[in-house]
């Protein structure tokens, strides 16, 4: 009976944790007018977006425009919102870019354990540099990082050039924040699905 006690205190504290990271989540993502805005409305939104997070890109890193041209497809989520507190929880709306032309809008989302807190935003870029690795992923019906495909996250020397060896992959990655272009993260997990937009 007493070695219960210290047990249902963590099991209580850890229905909190999730509690209180689905509140902060849904606080950050509910305040604004995107639930309510039109699919007309949020296509304009995640491309004026998108416009801003490959401009961005180029001024941090000349070489990748070169990259992104070469692409057979660039998945853009110009704003990927994280929310934690222990466990953590991110979503971004994007779209599918092929031969510079619109092609569908595709949702992105992720979930984490361990020490965390707070909230942030950052715009995640997806190349698909081989027509094979673009078709696999049009073809699937949700597709997961590091499960359905491998994302080679891009290294950029401090002058902007993109390691070369990353440049050869299938699909390569860039994740940018304020700051810039985030170094060390890693993709593996994220879910993108289809949206009907």
């Amino acid at each position: 009976m007493l070695n219960t006690f210290p047990t249902m205190r963590r099991v209580a504290m850890a229905a909190m944790t999730v509690a209180v990271a689905g509140v902060v989540f849904s606080g950050c993502t509910t305040t604004s007018d995107k639930a309510s805005a039109s699919a007309s409305e949020q296509r304009q939104e995640i491309n004026s977006g998108t416009d801003a997070t490959l401009t961005k890109l180029y001024e941090t890193s000349p070489d990748s425009k070169a990259l992104v041209e070469r692409a057979k497809g660039v998945l853009v989520f110009p704003s990927v919102l994280s929310a934690s507190l222990i466990v953590g929880a991110e979503h971004g709306k994007g779209v599918l870019r092929v031969g510079g032309v619109d092609s569908g809008y595709y949702s992105t989302t992720a979930g984490s354990v361990g020490f965390q807190a707070g909230a942030q935003s950052k715009a995640v870029i997806l190349l698909f540099m081989t027509d094979q690795a673009l078709e696999k992923f049009r073809k699937s019906d949700g597709w997961t990082v590091g499960a359905d495909a491998t994302v080679a996250v891009a290294k950029v020397g401090a002058n902007g050039s993109i390691d070369s060896n990353t440049a050869q992959q299938p699909i390569v990655g860039f994740v940018i924040n304020n700051g810039g272009l985030m170094a060390g993260v890693s993709l593996e997990g994220a879910k993108i699905s289809k949206l009907d937009l």
